[in-house]
């Protein structure tokens, strides 16, 4: 089955784009604004309308594949591409991608996705969100060419077994990190709440004690909310290398702090995701590193999430190996093409690390549909809840991608067991 046409199309994306080294270094909100001036190189302002671009391949058999490039909310943070506008890229697609697209074979998905993951033109790498895109759309045409799932496709290639079972699933709230939690208990999510604890004076406090509290709250909530005992999520806090911030980067600590947030957690296993931030790929491994053996030391159960720094395929592979935390997370856009994504989580669980398959509030529907079949063939421990701030819309389109597969898979075992 081959491409007969390709046409791209600008859209908007769940979320915004926000300039991460302006909010930490202190810009104020404004409503949903910030006031100040941009940081970050090609921000017009702290916080702008995020972006994407659907790539729409027309196939012979008259159906269309869809994929939708989009970028995480702190584009040019920690060593990640810069931003992503359709009026840039649009022109870039249509010159340079458009022509290698047309007339390809897009029967199998793994070899197509990684010819344009390795592109290179005029000596220079795909944005990671073309990247992205690009193999959501061939996936999902190598699915319709084939008249399979996205997740059998995967597993099929990858040698991988169908796993017809729920994932555990991740929500974000945003800023509303108490109104959303009563959301997210009611849905009975599996992991909460993300908490986006990245300013200093407003969220974590200058000596931690507004997380603290905020952690006493939320366990509190969560049981007093909860129907039944057998409601027992995992609490996941992103806290942006705030914490990291307050005690200048020393591990002992941080993992002193990160052990009394673990005692207000209880009885609910706490991981704190990006406690610090070293300013480099290294420098971030070896002060995880040190956080964890300090915490390891303390008898605490704690766990720390990988993130800033931990952009690529070759990046996680690093930090696995390195043994610098308990679990990392595959920021799906970040690694470009989705192939990445399943390798990074095969070797995550090769080594047993914890992989969470993450992304960002700012992608799309498609996108987000896409990952949750990378994820039912590769079986993470935690899958983020996606795109948007609202937790509702998210959870709409992964829990419903997710349950829609395992019907379909379900009725196909019973109609081959007959």
């Amino acid at each position: 089955m081959k491409i007969t046409n390709v046409h791209f199309a600008p859209g908007f994306s769940a979320f915004y784009f926000d300039d991460q080294s302006a909010i930490k270094a202190g810009a104020k909100q404004d409503g949903f604004t910030y006031l100040g001036h941009s940081i970050t190189k090609g921000f017009e302002r702290i916080r702008q309308r995020g972006e994407s671009i659907s790539i729409l391949l027309e196939l012979e058999n008259g159906q269309i594949a869809e994929g939708d490039c989009a970028a995480v909310q702190y584009s040019g943070a920690a060593g990640r591409d810069p931003l992503f506008t359709a009026e840039r890229f649009i022109p870039f697609l249509r010159e340079h991608i458009a022509p290698l697209l047309n007339g390809r074979d897009v029967s199998n998905f793994r070899e197509t996705a990684q010819f344009f993951d390795t592109l290179e033109i005029d000596g220079n790498a795909l944005h990671t969100a073309i990247r992205y895109g690009l193999s959501q759309a061939i996936l999902d045409a190598t699915a319709k060419a084939t008249g399979r799932l996205k997740v059998e496709v995967i597993c099929a290639e990858y040698g991988l077994p169908l796993v017809n079972e729920p994932l555990a699933l991740f929500g974000q709230s945003g800023d509303d990190r108490y109104g959303a939690v009563d959301k997210m208990v009611l849905k009975r999510v599996d992991a909460l709440p993300h908490g986006l604890i990245n300013h200093v004076q407003s969220k974590l406090g200058e000596n931690g004690g507004k997380l603290a509290e905020y952690v006493t709250w939320l366990t509190r909530r969560i049981q007093n909310l909860r129907s039944d005992a057998s409601y027992h999520p995992q609490l996941h806090i992103d806290v942006y290398g705030t914490i990291g911030q307050i005690f200048n980067n020393d591990a002992v600590k941080i993992a002193d702090y990160l052990c009394v947030l673990g005692k207000r957690a209880a009885p609910f296993q706490l991981y704190i995701e990006g406690p610090a931030d070293a300013g480099s790929k290294e420098g971030q491994i070896a002060l995880l590193a040190d956080i964890k053996a300090a915490l390891t030391s303390r008898g605490s159960t704690v766990r720390i999430v990988a993130d800033e720094w931990c952009n690529t395929y070759q990046d996680v592979v690093d930090f696995v190996d390195a043994e610098c935390c308990h679990m990392v997370q595959i920021k799906t856009p970040d690694l470009g093409s989705l192939h990445n994504t399943i390798d990074a989580v095969l070797y995550c669980k090769e080594r047993n690390v914890e992989a969470y398959q993450g992304g960002t509030c700012n992608e799309t529907d498609i996108s987000a549909r896409a990952c949750v079949n990378i994820a039912q063939a590769t079986r993470p421990e935690r899958v983020l809840v996606k795109p948007g701030m609202g937790f509702d819309e998210g959870m709409t389109i992964v829990a419903n991608e997710m349950h829609r597969n395992i019907a379909i898979l379900s009725a196909r075992k019973v109609a081959q067991d007959v």
